[in-house]
């Protein structure tokens, strides 16, 4: 029970931590997002099962034509850049359709990761292909890759703590935030807003939370929040820790100013996690005041 406990603290806090460290930046990975248009695409209309596997097969075909179509130009040209875009589009099709496997974009990514430095989405999406392939070390190098370069790419660090997390390295992934915040001054001098040190903090006090370090993630709460009063979010990560410690009246607070400082999009969200309070049992009640669970409640945001 505790294991599975664990399990689902670490799967909660990918989540979360894709919401509340920074604005915009979707709760969905980019790799799933591709396979989520693709279905939808495919369900848009509700024509009989018959119709349904005779317009799929023939997508099949056709899209396993286009892809055989850019495996010749890269043979002739294996730096083509359009050609690699285009196959790797093609082959991400192909899996939303069930037909192809995520393996099989990790070797476009590589090229596109290696010909466009600069373009660091290619090399975030390389590391999901490679974690998804349970290649979790290649999955490191790939967010490593990027971080050597640029410290401050949040994707890329949020990516490997997240890979940390799963893997049960809390400690590391620790270690690798408190660097990243104390390098973030020299780097911001030599590059002014290279390092976004409130997402770096959030991402930081998550972590603790989740290893029940509420007191070590509440004060780097409160320091983000004092350092950006406009900023919704230390407020309101720092209101699920007080929800999650039974503190219902200072969390009702906190998260009544959360949602009058978020943009209009995230009020709902922001309601939704106020309003789901989390109901221990009664003999995680006897054995503790704290939560036996993990700091963020199972299901109290959105699935993608």
């Amino acid at each position: 029970m505790e294991k599975a406990n664990k399990r689902r603290g670490l799967i909660s806090v990918v989540v979360l931590l894709a919401v509340i460290a920074f604005v915009g930046f979707s709760l969905i990975p980019p790799i799933l997002e591709s396979l989520a248009r693709s279905n939808q695409t495919q369900s848009r209309s509700t024509p009989t099962p018959t119709q349904t596997a005779a317009s799929g097969e023939k997508q099949s075909e056709l899209l396993q034509a286009q892809a055989r179509g850019y495996e010749l130009v890269l043979q002739r040209e294996a730096d083509n850049v359009t050609a690699l875009r285009g196959l790797l589009q093609v082959r991400l099709e192909l899996i939303g359709q069930g037909v192809g496997d995520i393996k099989d974009v990790v070797g476009p990514l590589e090229k596109l990761a290696k010909l466009n430095p600069e373009t660091t989405e290619y090399g975030v999406l390389l590391a999901q292909a490679k974690e998804r392939t349970g290649d979790r070390e290649g999955a490191a190098q790939a967010y490593r890759s990027i971080l050597a370069s640029k410290p401050g790419e949040i994707k890329a660090l949020q990516g490997l703590v997240n890979l940390l997390l799963v893997q049960q390295r809390p400690e590391a992934a620790i270690g690798l935030l408190q660097d990243t915040l104390k390098a973030a001054p020299a780097a911001n001098l030599a590059k002014p807003g290279s390092v976004d040190v409130t997402s770096v903090q959030l991402i930081l006090g998550q972590v603790y939370a989740v290893g029940k370090r509420f007191e070590e993630a509440i004060a780097i709460y409160d320091e983000s929040a004092k350092a950006n009063p406009k900023d919704f979010r230390p407020t309101l990560a720092k209101a699920i820790v007080f929800k999650e410690q039974g503190k219902t009246d200072e969390a009702k607070t906190l998260f009544a100013k959360a949602t009058e400082l978020a943009p209009p999009n995230y009020k709902d969200q922001i309601n939704q996690l106020a309003s789901d309070a989390p109901k221990p049992s009664p003999a995680a009640q006897k054995a503790s005041p704290e939560p036996a669970a993990s700091p963020t409640p199972e299901g109290a945001l959105p699935k993608p």
